[in-house]
């Protein structure tokens, strides 16, 4: 072979080389690609596996979801700790019991027949009263009916006849009275019986054998008498200094509607709507008047609103909760125990007859609740630049830095001085948002409700559950 021969063999063999490398690039592109979307499938796979062992996680002790939903392996946790103290009332507790009246009902006397000594009767002999004990308990639930007779009487001056008339509501040959259809209305929306037990409790009870369409009917009379009453309950409540709000979802006719509760410890306004946030609430008409302080969750359509806003402590425990116990957030479990010792330091001082905590410790409650969010904006994970660039708008944050937002609160009073830069930054929302968790220390006038959750929950969970 001579040196040009040589040459041109090698250079085919450098050509094919030269294509079996471009091949092998190619493939390797290929699998390169195919690897990163591999990749991006299983980072979105382990993402929406944390969001379902998440909600999985989640029960009524760390989030807003009502006891019934728990199930039976679920065991119940309490946010109070154990205390020292021993089971049943404490000193100083007025209680209640039983205590004698000084006019009994019916007397009942209990005379011996004969001597016990020597047999002799003791018929007609006068006796005193050794001792007395008193009973209480109902009567006979017995049906009780009342006939009605209109009489025509004959005028003995002109001869001409008149006829009474049957008092109002007795309408009817036969029917039930305004009391019955109290009980049964009470029942049936008080105590919340179905109407088929509430039907059947009258008739075993009382012996009222009606039908679900009577008692539809009644609670249908009773919604309309009490129209007056429930717009002066809106009325009241709009006009009050607090108030507290929350909204639960319910079923009519087969399709979702929500449950608005407003109320304070002695009003309470439901009213349902197919909507759960601005327009419900404007339909209703109450938030839109409302100008003292609303207590409520983190539900954002609520800071439409003119007021002061406070976030319910009781809504704040359980998200510290989860996110302690299902993120290993440190800084959670601390908010979550700090809120706990600040309410019960709140209490302590009322009972002593303050009016809100002193300055002193007030201010160390106040320092080291903001170190604790401090800490827990340090945990936080930066974002990602490139997923940053590649959405537009209000960038999605995770559960632990939207609660540490919500949490970041402006009360009036004097806050240590921290710095926030870069990815910790606050956002808008937080400078705008005003839910003034410590509040509980400036005023007891919410401590009672505050931990406990206001009344607003309370009022909806029958309903809710």
């Amino acid at each position: 072979m001579t040196a040009e021969e040589e040459i041109a063999q090698l250079k085919r063999e450098l050509a094919a080389e030269r294509a079996k490398s471009a091949s092998l690039e190619g493939e390797l592109a290929s699998e390169r690609a195919e690897n990163s979307h591999l990749r991006q499938m299983l980072e979105e796979v382990l993402r929406r596996l944390g969001e379902v062992e998440g909600k999985l996680a989640k029960d009524s002790h760390n989030s807003s979801k009502p006891p019934s939903s728990d199930g039976l392996g679920r065991k119940r946790v309490s946010l109070r700790k154990k205390s020292e103290k021993k089971p049943g009332g404490q000193a100083g507790h007025p209680g209640r019991t039983l205590l004698l009246v000084e006019t009994p009902d019916e007397v009942v006397r209990h005379r011996p027949v004969v001597c016990q000594h020597c047999q002799q009767p003791l018929e007609g002999v006068a006796g005193q009263v050794k001792e007395c004990r008193q009973v209480h308990d109902l009567p006979k639930i017995q049906l009780r009916v009342y006939e009605h007779h209109v009489e025509e009487v004959p005028c003995p001056a002109c001869g001409q006849h008149t006829v009474g008339s049957f008092p109002a509501g007795v309408m009817a040959p036969v029917q039930y009275g305004p009391n019955v259809q109290a009980l049964a209305v009470y029942l049936h929306q008080g105590q919340l019986l179905p109407m088929a037990r509430t039907c059947e409790m009258l008739a075993e009870v009382c012996g009222c054998h009606l039908s679900q369409g009577t008692l539809l009917r009644w609670v249908q009379e009773a919604s309309e008498r009490l129209v007056t009453t429930v717009e002066k309950i809106a009325d009241w409540l709009s006009a009050g200094p607090l108030q507290h709000g929350d909204e639960t979802g319910m079923r009519i006719g087969g399709k979702l509607h929500w449950l608005h509760v407003n109320c304070t410890n002695w009003l309470t306004h439901l009213a349902w709507h197919r909507k759960r946030g601005r327009k419900a609430m404007d339909d209703i008409g109450i938030w839109p008047r409302f100008r003292g302080r609303a207590m409520h969750d983190r539900w954002i359509s609520y800071d439409a609103y003119a007021g002061a806003h406070s976030l319910c402590g009781a809504h704040l425990l359980r998200d510290c909760l989860y996110l302690a116990e299902q993120e290993q957030q440190t800084w959670a479990a601390e908010m979550a125990d700090h809120l706990l010792a600040m309410h019960h330091a709140a209490q302590e001082w009322r009972l002593q007859g303050a009016r809100c905590v002193p300055p002193m410790e007030r201010d160390e409650w106040v320092t080291h609740y903001f170190e604790i969010l401090m800490s827990g904006y340090a945990a936080q994970p930066p974002a990602v630049e490139a997923e940053v660039i590649k959405r537009r708008g209000r960038q999605k944050q995770s559960a632990a830095k939207n609660l540490l937002d919500h949490t970041w609160s402006e009360v009036g009073i004097h806050i240590p001085a921290v710095t926030i830069a870069g990815p910790l930054r606050l956002s808008g929302q937080v400078r705008r948002h005003k839910e003034n968790v410590l509040l509980v220390l400036l005023s007891f006038r919410i401590l009672l409700t505050w931990i406990e959750n206001g009344v607003g929950e309370s009022c909806s969970v029958p309903v809710g559950t």
